[in-house]
Protein backbone atom coordinates (compact mmCIF):
# COMPACT_ATOMS: atom_id res chain seq x y z
CA UNK A 1 0.00 0.00 0.00
CA UNK A 2 1.59 3.34 -1.00
CA UNK A 3 2.67 5.82 1.66
CA UNK A 4 0.76 9.09 1.33
CA UNK A 5 2.55 12.43 1.78
CA UNK A 6 -0.35 14.89 1.61
CA UNK A 7 -2.50 15.77 4.58
CA UNK A 8 -5.74 15.27 2.66
CA UNK A 9 -4.62 11.87 1.40
CA UNK A 10 -3.66 10.89 4.93
CA UNK A 11 -7.02 11.97 6.30
CA UNK A 12 -8.83 10.08 3.53
CA UNK A 13 -6.90 6.91 4.29
CA UNK A 14 -7.44 7.19 8.04
CA UNK A 15 -11.15 7.94 7.55
CA UNK A 16 -11.71 4.92 5.30
CA UNK A 17 -14.33 2.71 6.93
CA UNK A 18 -14.25 4.70 10.19
CA UNK A 19 -17.54 5.12 12.00
CA UNK A 20 -16.58 8.24 13.96
CA UNK A 21 -13.53 10.43 14.64
CA UNK A 22 -13.57 12.55 17.79
CA UNK A 23 -12.37 15.14 17.13
CA UNK A 24 -11.48 15.29 13.46
CA UNK A 25 -10.10 18.83 13.63
CA UNK A 26 -7.71 17.75 16.39
CA UNK A 27 -6.55 14.80 14.31
CA UNK A 28 -5.95 17.10 11.35
CA UNK A 29 -3.88 19.47 13.50
CA UNK A 30 -1.73 16.69 14.96
CA UNK A 31 -1.19 15.10 11.57
CA UNK A 32 -0.17 18.46 10.10
CA UNK A 33 2.30 19.04 12.96
CA UNK A 34 3.68 15.54 12.55
CA UNK A 35 4.22 15.99 8.82
CA UNK A 36 6.35 19.11 9.25
CA UNK A 37 10.13 18.77 9.23
CA UNK A 38 11.19 17.32 12.55
CA UNK A 39 7.60 16.48 13.47
CA UNK A 40 6.95 13.65 15.92
CA UNK A 41 5.16 10.52 14.68
CA UNK A 42 1.80 10.11 16.38
CA UNK A 43 1.35 7.35 18.94
CA UNK A 44 -1.59 5.15 17.90
CA UNK A 45 -2.99 2.82 20.54
CA UNK A 46 -5.36 -0.12 20.33
CA UNK A 47 -5.95 -2.53 23.17
CA UNK A 48 -6.74 -6.23 22.88
CA UNK A 49 -7.78 -8.37 25.82
CA UNK A 50 -6.36 -11.88 25.29
CA UNK A 51 -9.66 -13.63 25.97
CA UNK A 52 -9.17 -16.29 23.28
CA UNK A 53 -6.05 -17.64 21.59
CA UNK A 54 -6.94 -16.93 17.97
CA UNK A 55 -7.68 -13.78 16.00
CA UNK A 56 -10.25 -13.60 13.21
CA UNK A 57 -10.99 -11.15 10.41
CA UNK A 58 -13.16 -9.08 12.74
CA UNK A 59 -10.08 -8.32 14.84
CA UNK A 60 -8.13 -7.28 11.76
CA UNK A 61 -10.43 -4.30 11.13
CA UNK A 62 -8.51 -2.48 13.88
CA UNK A 63 -5.19 -4.04 12.86
CA UNK A 64 -5.69 -2.83 9.29
CA UNK A 65 -6.31 0.70 10.49
CA UNK A 66 -3.19 0.48 12.64
CA UNK A 67 -1.21 -0.65 9.58
CA UNK A 68 -2.51 2.32 7.61
CA UNK A 69 -1.20 4.64 10.33
CA UNK A 70 2.14 2.82 10.14
CA UNK A 71 2.28 3.30 6.37
CA UNK A 72 1.82 7.01 7.03
CA UNK A 73 4.90 6.93 9.25
CA UNK A 74 3.34 6.70 12.72
CA UNK A 75 4.10 4.49 15.72
CA UNK A 76 1.43 2.01 16.74
CA UNK A 77 1.07 0.43 20.14
CA UNK A 78 -0.43 -3.03 20.26
CA UNK A 79 -1.54 -3.13 23.87
CA UNK A 80 -2.20 -6.55 25.32
CA UNK A 81 -4.58 -6.19 28.25
CA UNK A 82 -3.09 -8.88 30.44
CA UNK A 83 -4.26 -6.96 33.52
CA UNK A 84 -7.71 -6.00 32.18
CA UNK A 85 -8.14 -9.53 30.85
CA UNK A 86 -8.23 -10.72 34.42
CA UNK A 87 -11.11 -8.29 35.08
CA UNK A 88 -13.14 -9.30 32.03
CA UNK A 89 -14.48 -6.71 29.59
CA UNK A 90 -18.19 -6.12 30.38
CA UNK A 91 -18.85 -4.40 27.03
CA UNK A 92 -21.96 -5.83 25.39
CA UNK A 93 -22.45 -8.43 28.11
CA UNK A 94 -25.68 -8.97 30.01
CA UNK A 95 -23.94 -11.00 32.69
CA UNK A 96 -20.67 -10.66 34.55
CA UNK A 97 -17.87 -12.01 32.39
CA UNK A 98 -15.75 -14.72 33.93
CA UNK A 99 -12.23 -13.39 34.57
CA UNK A 100 -9.32 -15.30 33.04
CA UNK A 101 -6.54 -16.88 35.04
CA UNK A 102 -3.05 -15.42 34.78
CA UNK A 103 -1.88 -18.52 32.91
CA UNK A 104 -4.74 -18.22 30.39
CA UNK A 105 -3.95 -14.56 29.80
CA UNK A 106 -0.24 -15.13 29.22
CA UNK A 107 -0.79 -18.10 26.88
CA UNK A 108 -3.32 -16.17 24.80
CA UNK A 109 -1.14 -13.07 24.78
CA UNK A 110 1.77 -15.02 23.32
CA UNK A 111 -0.45 -16.35 20.54
CA UNK A 112 -1.74 -12.82 19.81
CA UNK A 113 1.79 -11.47 19.48
CA UNK A 114 2.64 -14.19 16.95
CA UNK A 115 -0.42 -13.42 14.79
CA UNK A 116 -0.56 -9.62 14.63
CA UNK A 117 2.58 -9.31 12.54
CA UNK A 118 0.75 -10.88 9.63
CA UNK A 119 -0.79 -7.41 9.36
CA UNK A 120 1.41 -4.99 11.31
CA UNK A 121 4.93 -3.85 10.50
CA UNK A 122 7.05 -5.34 13.28
CA UNK A 123 9.55 -2.49 13.14
CA UNK A 124 6.90 0.14 13.80
CA UNK A 125 4.95 -1.77 16.42
CA UNK A 126 5.37 -1.31 20.14
CA UNK A 127 3.95 -4.34 21.99
CA UNK A 128 3.03 -3.46 25.56
CA UNK A 129 1.26 -5.15 28.46
CA UNK A 130 -0.84 -3.04 30.81
CA UNK A 131 0.36 -5.05 33.79
CA UNK A 132 3.55 -2.96 33.36
CA UNK A 133 1.90 -0.05 35.17
CA UNK A 134 -1.04 -1.65 36.93
CA UNK A 135 1.23 -4.26 38.49
CA UNK A 136 3.04 -1.40 40.19
CA UNK A 137 -0.11 0.47 41.25
CA UNK A 138 -1.02 0.37 44.93
CA UNK A 139 -4.50 -0.04 46.37
CA UNK A 140 -4.44 3.66 47.25
CA UNK A 141 -3.56 4.52 43.62
CA UNK A 142 -6.49 2.45 42.38
CA UNK A 143 -8.85 4.17 44.82
CA UNK A 144 -7.68 7.57 43.59
CA UNK A 145 -8.29 6.45 40.02
CA UNK A 146 -11.77 5.17 40.92
CA UNK A 147 -12.56 8.58 42.41
CA UNK A 148 -12.39 10.14 38.95
CA UNK A 149 -15.92 9.02 38.01
CA UNK A 150 -19.26 8.44 39.64
CA UNK A 151 -21.57 5.44 39.61
CA UNK A 152 -24.15 7.60 37.82
CA UNK A 153 -21.66 8.28 35.03
CA UNK A 154 -20.84 4.58 34.71
CA UNK A 155 -24.54 3.78 34.44
CA UNK A 156 -24.67 5.96 31.33
CA UNK A 157 -23.06 3.03 29.54
CA UNK A 158 -25.75 1.25 27.58
CA UNK A 159 -24.90 -2.27 28.72
CA UNK A 160 -24.63 -1.24 32.38
CA UNK A 161 -27.90 0.71 32.31
CA UNK A 162 -29.77 -2.20 30.70
CA UNK A 163 -28.47 -4.66 33.26
CA UNK A 164 -29.31 -2.28 36.10
CA UNK A 165 -32.85 -1.72 34.78
CA UNK A 166 -33.33 -5.47 34.42
CA UNK A 167 -32.08 -5.99 37.99
CA UNK A 168 -29.18 -8.07 36.73
CA UNK A 169 -26.05 -8.03 38.84
CA UNK A 170 -23.14 -5.72 38.08
CA UNK A 171 -19.96 -6.45 39.99
CA UNK A 172 -17.91 -3.57 41.38
CA UNK A 173 -14.82 -4.69 39.46
CA UNK A 174 -16.71 -4.22 36.16
CA UNK A 175 -17.02 -0.51 36.91
CA UNK A 176 -13.25 -0.40 37.09
CA UNK A 177 -12.78 -1.69 33.55
CA UNK A 178 -13.46 1.59 31.68
CA UNK A 179 -11.23 3.47 34.12
CA UNK A 180 -8.43 0.97 33.75
CA UNK A 181 -8.67 1.04 29.95
CA UNK A 182 -8.75 4.82 30.04
CA UNK A 183 -5.66 4.99 32.23
CA UNK A 184 -3.78 2.90 29.68
CA UNK A 185 -3.89 5.96 27.40
CA UNK A 186 -2.35 8.06 30.16
CA UNK A 187 0.45 5.55 30.72
CA UNK A 188 1.18 5.32 26.98
CA UNK A 189 0.67 9.02 26.16
CA UNK A 190 -1.54 8.03 23.23
CA UNK A 191 -2.38 10.56 20.52
CA UNK A 192 -5.07 8.37 18.97
CA UNK A 193 -6.95 5.37 20.33
CA UNK A 194 -8.77 2.95 18.05
CA UNK A 195 -11.67 0.74 19.04
CA UNK A 196 -14.94 -0.74 17.92
CA UNK A 197 -18.13 1.28 18.06
CA UNK A 198 -19.06 -0.65 21.20
CA UNK A 199 -15.95 0.74 22.93
CA UNK A 200 -16.79 4.43 22.56
CA UNK A 201 -17.55 4.97 26.27
CA UNK A 202 -14.21 3.45 27.27
CA UNK A 203 -12.27 5.39 24.63
CA UNK A 204 -13.77 8.67 25.79
CA UNK A 205 -12.84 7.70 29.34
CA UNK A 206 -9.22 7.70 28.22
CA UNK A 207 -9.64 11.13 26.70
CA UNK A 208 -11.03 12.50 29.97
CA UNK A 209 -8.35 10.92 32.14
CA UNK A 210 -5.58 12.29 29.94
CA UNK A 211 -6.97 15.80 30.46
CA UNK A 212 -7.09 15.17 34.22
CA UNK A 213 -3.43 14.13 34.22
CA UNK A 214 -2.36 17.15 32.15
CA UNK A 215 -1.95 15.44 28.80
CA UNK A 216 -3.44 16.47 25.45
CA UNK A 217 -6.61 14.37 25.09
CA UNK A 218 -6.38 11.56 22.57
CA UNK A 219 -8.38 11.49 19.36
CA UNK A 220 -10.94 8.69 19.43
CA UNK A 221 -11.45 6.71 16.23
CA UNK A 222 -14.14 4.06 16.22
CA UNK A 223 -14.44 1.31 13.62
CA UNK A 224 -17.57 -0.67 12.77
CA UNK A 225 -17.98 -4.22 13.99
CA UNK A 226 -17.46 -6.51 11.00
CA UNK A 227 -20.45 -8.67 10.11
CA UNK A 228 -19.61 -12.34 9.93
CA UNK A 229 -20.32 -14.90 7.22
CA UNK A 230 -24.06 -14.72 7.93
CA UNK A 231 -24.08 -11.01 7.07
CA UNK A 232 -26.12 -10.22 10.18
CA UNK A 233 -24.30 -10.83 13.46
CA UNK A 234 -20.86 -9.43 14.19
CA UNK A 235 -18.07 -11.87 13.47
CA UNK A 236 -17.61 -14.11 16.49
CA UNK A 237 -16.10 -17.49 17.23
CA UNK A 238 -19.00 -18.28 19.54
CA UNK A 239 -21.47 -17.76 16.66
CA UNK A 240 -19.37 -19.78 14.21
CA UNK A 241 -19.59 -17.04 11.56
CA UNK A 242 -15.90 -16.19 11.50
CA UNK A 243 -12.74 -16.70 9.46
CA UNK A 244 -9.67 -17.18 11.62
CA UNK A 245 -6.49 -15.64 10.28
CA UNK A 246 -4.63 -18.87 11.06
CA UNK A 247 -7.11 -21.01 9.12
CA UNK A 248 -5.68 -22.74 6.01
CA UNK A 249 -5.63 -20.61 2.87
CA UNK A 250 -8.23 -22.82 1.19
CA UNK A 251 -10.65 -22.22 4.09
CA UNK A 252 -10.12 -18.46 3.89
CA UNK A 253 -10.88 -18.58 0.16
CA UNK A 254 -13.89 -20.90 0.34
CA UNK A 255 -15.47 -19.07 3.28
CA UNK A 256 -14.96 -15.66 1.68
CA UNK A 257 -16.60 -16.92 -1.50
CA UNK A 258 -19.71 -17.82 0.52
CA UNK A 259 -20.48 -14.30 1.72
CA UNK A 260 -23.44 -12.46 0.25
CA UNK A 261 -22.75 -10.08 -2.64
CA UNK A 262 -24.05 -7.14 -0.60
CA UNK A 263 -21.68 -7.96 2.28
CA UNK A 264 -18.74 -8.08 -0.13
CA UNK A 265 -18.64 -4.26 -0.34
CA UNK A 266 -18.49 -3.91 3.41
CA UNK A 267 -15.62 -6.42 3.57
CA UNK A 268 -13.76 -4.60 0.79
CA UNK A 269 -14.05 -1.29 2.63
CA UNK A 270 -12.85 -2.68 5.97
CA UNK A 271 -10.46 -5.46 4.95
CA UNK A 272 -8.87 -4.69 1.58
CA UNK A 273 -5.59 -2.84 1.15
CA UNK A 274 -5.50 -3.35 -2.61
CA UNK A 275 -8.91 -2.04 -3.64
CA UNK A 276 -9.26 1.69 -3.09
CA UNK A 277 -12.59 3.34 -2.34
CA UNK A 278 -12.53 4.96 -5.79
CA UNK A 279 -11.84 1.64 -7.50
CA UNK A 280 -14.55 -0.07 -5.43
CA UNK A 281 -17.07 2.52 -6.64
CA UNK A 282 -16.01 1.88 -10.24
CA UNK A 283 -16.25 -1.89 -9.78
CA UNK A 284 -19.71 -1.52 -8.27
CA UNK A 285 -20.86 0.36 -11.37
CA UNK A 286 -19.40 -2.40 -13.56
CA UNK A 287 -21.32 -5.07 -11.62
CA UNK A 288 -24.56 -3.10 -11.78
CA UNK A 289 -24.08 -2.74 -15.55
CA UNK A 290 -23.46 -6.47 -15.92
CA UNK A 291 -19.87 -5.94 -17.10
CA UNK A 292 -18.35 -7.74 -14.10
CA UNK A 293 -19.43 -10.86 -12.25
CA UNK A 294 -19.45 -10.25 -8.48
CA UNK A 295 -17.99 -13.74 -8.07
CA UNK A 296 -14.78 -12.58 -9.78
CA UNK A 297 -14.40 -9.59 -7.48
CA UNK A 298 -15.10 -11.75 -4.45
CA UNK A 299 -12.38 -14.14 -5.61
CA UNK A 300 -9.98 -11.20 -5.87
CA UNK A 301 -10.73 -10.28 -2.27
CA UNK A 302 -10.37 -13.91 -1.16
CA UNK A 303 -6.97 -14.13 -2.89
CA UNK A 304 -5.83 -10.91 -1.17
CA UNK A 305 -6.82 -12.15 2.28
CA UNK A 306 -5.25 -15.57 1.78
CA UNK A 307 -2.04 -13.92 0.53
CA UNK A 308 -1.88 -11.63 3.55
CA UNK A 309 -2.03 -14.46 6.04
CA UNK A 310 -0.31 -17.30 4.15
CA UNK A 311 1.69 -15.85 1.27
CA UNK A 312 1.19 -15.72 -2.49
CA UNK A 313 1.96 -19.38 -3.24
CA UNK A 314 -0.52 -20.76 -0.71
CA UNK A 315 -3.13 -18.25 -1.88
CA UNK A 316 -2.75 -19.21 -5.54
CA UNK A 317 -2.99 -22.91 -4.67
CA UNK A 318 -6.16 -22.20 -2.69
CA UNK A 319 -7.72 -20.23 -5.55
CA UNK A 320 -6.76 -23.02 -7.97
CA UNK A 321 -8.39 -25.57 -5.66
CA UNK A 322 -11.56 -23.49 -5.44
CA UNK A 323 -11.69 -23.11 -9.23
CA UNK A 324 -11.21 -26.86 -9.67
CA UNK A 325 -13.94 -27.79 -7.20
CA UNK A 326 -16.50 -25.13 -8.12
CA UNK A 327 -15.85 -24.34 -11.77
CA UNK A 328 -14.40 -27.68 -12.80
CA UNK A 329 -11.26 -25.88 -13.96
CA UNK A 330 -7.96 -27.52 -13.08
CA UNK A 331 -6.62 -30.10 -10.65
CA UNK A 332 -8.39 -30.71 -7.34
CA UNK A 333 -5.24 -32.22 -5.79
CA UNK A 334 -4.38 -28.81 -4.29
CA UNK A 335 -7.42 -29.12 -2.00
CA UNK A 336 -6.70 -30.41 1.52
CA UNK A 337 -7.63 -34.07 2.03
CA UNK A 338 -9.97 -34.91 4.90
CA UNK A 339 -10.38 -38.45 6.24
CA UNK A 340 -13.98 -39.49 6.87
CA UNK A 341 -14.48 -42.58 9.05
CA UNK A 342 -17.02 -45.05 7.61
CA UNK A 343 -18.14 -48.62 8.42
CA UNK A 344 -16.60 -51.56 6.56
CA UNK A 345 -19.72 -51.85 4.40
CA UNK A 346 -19.51 -48.17 3.45
CA UNK A 347 -22.04 -45.33 3.52
CA UNK A 348 -24.86 -44.23 1.28
CA UNK A 349 -24.36 -40.86 -0.35
CA UNK A 350 -26.71 -38.95 2.00
CA UNK A 351 -25.00 -40.27 5.12
CA UNK A 352 -21.61 -39.57 3.57
CA UNK A 353 -22.47 -35.93 2.85
CA UNK A 354 -23.58 -35.53 6.47
CA UNK A 355 -20.50 -37.31 7.85
CA UNK A 356 -18.28 -35.03 5.75
CA UNK A 357 -20.01 -31.96 7.21
CA UNK A 358 -21.46 -30.82 3.90
CA UNK A 359 -25.09 -31.16 4.97
CA UNK A 360 -26.59 -30.84 8.47
CA UNK A 361 -28.68 -33.99 8.14
CA UNK A 362 -29.43 -36.97 5.89
CA UNK A 363 -32.83 -35.52 5.04
CA UNK A 364 -31.21 -32.29 3.84
CA UNK A 365 -28.73 -34.36 1.83
CA UNK A 366 -31.58 -36.27 0.17
CA UNK A 367 -33.30 -32.98 -0.64
CA UNK A 368 -30.12 -31.73 -2.33
CA UNK A 369 -29.89 -34.98 -4.30
CA UNK A 370 -33.41 -34.47 -5.63
CA UNK A 371 -32.46 -30.91 -6.61
CA UNK A 372 -29.48 -32.26 -8.58
CA UNK A 373 -27.25 -30.10 -6.38
CA UNK A 374 -24.82 -32.88 -5.39
CA UNK A 375 -21.67 -33.56 -7.41
CA UNK A 376 -18.76 -35.96 -7.06
CA UNK A 377 -15.63 -35.02 -8.99
CA UNK A 378 -17.78 -32.69 -11.05
CA UNK A 379 -20.47 -35.24 -11.97
CA UNK A 380 -24.05 -34.74 -10.77
CA UNK A 381 -25.25 -37.56 -8.48
CA UNK A 382 -28.94 -38.44 -8.26
CA UNK A 383 -28.91 -42.05 -7.04
CA UNK A 384 -29.71 -41.86 -3.32
CA UNK A 385 -28.92 -45.58 -2.93
CA UNK A 386 -25.34 -45.30 -4.11
CA UNK A 387 -22.86 -46.62 -1.53
CA UNK A 388 -19.28 -45.46 -1.15
CA UNK A 389 -16.75 -47.89 0.29
CA UNK A 390 -13.58 -47.39 2.37
CA UNK A 391 -10.73 -46.33 0.13
CA UNK A 392 -12.84 -43.97 -1.98
CA UNK A 393 -11.24 -40.59 -2.56
CA UNK A 394 -12.79 -37.63 -4.36
CA UNK A 395 -14.32 -34.15 -4.18
CA UNK A 396 -17.86 -33.97 -2.83
CA UNK A 397 -19.81 -30.80 -3.58
CA UNK A 398 -23.21 -29.54 -2.51
CA UNK A 399 -24.36 -26.56 -4.53
CA UNK A 400 -21.75 -24.13 -5.80
CA UNK A 401 -20.24 -23.09 -2.50
CA UNK A 402 -19.83 -26.14 -0.28
CA UNK A 403 -17.30 -28.86 -1.05
CA UNK A 404 -14.60 -31.06 0.41
CA UNK A 405 -11.97 -33.45 -0.87
CA UNK A 406 -12.38 -36.60 1.22
CA UNK A 407 -10.92 -40.05 1.69
CA UNK A 408 -13.01 -42.79 3.30
CA UNK A 409 -11.25 -44.79 5.98
CA UNK A 410 -12.25 -47.47 8.49
CA UNK A 411 -12.02 -46.52 12.14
Amino acid sequence: MPVSSSLNDALDLISRGADEILKREELEARLAASMKAGGRPLRIKAGFDPTAPDLHLGHTVLLNKMRQFQDLGHQVIFLIGDFTGMIGDPTGKNVTRKPLTRDDVLANAQTYAEQVFKVLDRERTEVRFNSEWFGQMSAADMIRLAAQHTVARMLERDDFSKRYAAQQSISIHEFLYPLVQGYDSVALKADVELGGTDQKFNLLMGRGLQEHFGQPPQIVLTMPLLEGLDGVQKMSKSLGNYIGINEPAIDIVTKTMKIDDALMWRWIELLSFEISIAEAASLKRDIEAGALNPRDLKLRLARELATRFHGAVAAENAVAGWNAAVRGEGDTSSLPLTDVVVPEDGLRIAALLTAAGLTPSNSEANRKLKERAVRIDGDVIEDAQRVFMPGFEGVLAVGRRTFARVRLVIA
